[in-house]
């Protein structure tokens, strides 16, 4: 999608907005919400659909009441940045259902990714199937002791 051709209009942001902070709206409570006719409201949202703006519909769920009660950000160092090796690496870490977030960025590490297991020994798990077949120079964890911020929606309308 290239950005500079999408046209979205002040209705097609505030539906965003919306919907991003409470996918479980009704398109009568959006329509409401926005001042859009039910109808109107509906076609906005196939077109922003069709444009690849909204991909899914999630529910939050309280992972530690379930007894996911740890976060760690591990921050990986590779001596291989081949394209065979990144995608044998990158298929290997989507494998891995600990793995909440997955990035490769720049800067002295190659990859961050956001682990979410329950307990050490859920995260030591994690950490050998993550090493096992891959040479990784550095692998680092940083433990989460609280999240201040998380999953926080962006909002589009101060952002504009």
């Amino acid at each position: 999608m290239n950005d500079s051709n999408v046209k979205i209009d002040d209705f097609d942001m505030k539906i965003l907005n919306f919907i991003q902070k409470d996918a479980s709206l009704s398109q009568r409570e959006l329509a409401d919400k926005i001042g859009l006719s039910q109808n109107a409201c509906w076609r906005r949202l196939q077109r922003l659909q069709s444009l690849g703006l909204i991909r899914e519909a999630h529910n939050t769920i309280d992972l530690k009441a379930l007894g996911f009660d740890l976060t760690v950000f591990v921050m990986i160092r590779t001596r291989h940045h081949s394209k065979d090796w990144s995608e044998g690496f990158r298929a290997h870490v989507e494998r891995l259902p600990e793995v909440i977030d997955f990035y490769r960025i720049g800067g002295d590490w190659d990859y961050l990714i956001k682990v979410v297991t329950k307990g050490m020994s859920g995260y030591d798990a994690f950490y050998q199937k993550l090493i096992t077949d891959f040479d990784l120079a550095t692998v680092t964890g940083f433990f989460s002791m609280e999240a201040i911020i998380n999953g926080r929606p962006v909002d589009l309308m101060r952002l504009r």
